[in-house]
């Protein structure tokens, strides 16, 4: 990116059990210049999460204190829990000349797309609500409760897809990775003020497959999969 030139900042959100956190761990290892913005939150940590890694550990006076200063980008209440992402990490990013990547559930999302409408918004869904079931329970991080209440929450939150840019469907890990790398690049490529590369164009046409106009199709037997009836949760 050049110095002269604002960060992009690429929004990921995806319901819980999606494969999100493998998807952005390793386009984090396949594209330079990209930084992840770590979330503050007001939650405690959970099995060997460290503050500063997975999340920015941080007592309910303290996010109030940020709020009330501004310091948010975005900010939500998720299950009685708050999170944020703090504006001096997209400062950071541009001083280093890289993009931002930000992991945030559609409600963060929506608050980033209107305070930075040049984002770019990529929503990840599982092949199917059984598909989903399956990581969830596979995971061993929660009890069967709590798992039907991801798959409530789930379900309100594919409802949302239309309002992002792309949508990738996360059924071969290894293609979801080449697809989300292709993301990426494209926009970087979309800046470019001279003509493309053959490689560069079929970069492009591959990240292209997953704008919202050409996937619809592909997205509408995975919302069918999620019409069914599904035991009542609190959110």
């Amino acid at each position: 990116m050049s110095p002269s030139q604002k960060p992009l900042v690429f929004i990921i959100s995806a319901p819980s059990g999606s494969g999100k956190s493998t998807l952005t761990n390793e386009l984090l290892k396949l594209v330079p210049n990209l930084e992840f913005s770590i979330s503050y939150t007001t939650r405690a940590p959970r099995g060997s999460e460290q503050n500063g890694k997975q999340y920015h550990f941080i007592p309910m006076a303290e996010f109030d204190r940020m709020i009330e200063a501004g310091e948010f980008l975005e900010y939500a209440n998720v299950h009685g829990n708050c999170y944020g992402t703090a504006r001096e990490f997209l400062r950071q990013a541009g001083r280093k000349g890289n993009d931002l990547l930000l992991d945030i559930d559609v409600q963060g999302a929506a608050q980033v797309k209107h305070n930075l409408t040049d984002a770019i918004s990529i929503f990840v869904l599982p092949p199917d609500r059984k598909t989903l079931e399956w990581r969830l329970s596979n995971r061993s991080e929660d009890s069967a409760d709590v798992i039907q209440r991801r798959l409530v929450t789930a379900t309100r939150e594919i409802e949302q897809y239309d309002k992002y840019d792309y949508v990738l469907i996360n059924d071969k890990l290894e293609e979801a990775c080449e697809m989300l790398r292709a993301i990426v690049l494209a926009e970087r490529l979309r800046r470019l003020e001279r003509s493309l590369t053959d490689q560069e164009k079929k970069t492009v046409e591959l990240a292209d497959c997953c704008r919202l106009a050409n996937v619809r199709d592909k997205v509408q037997p995975i919302l069918s999969s999620f019409s069914a009836p599904t035991p009542s949760a609190r959110s």
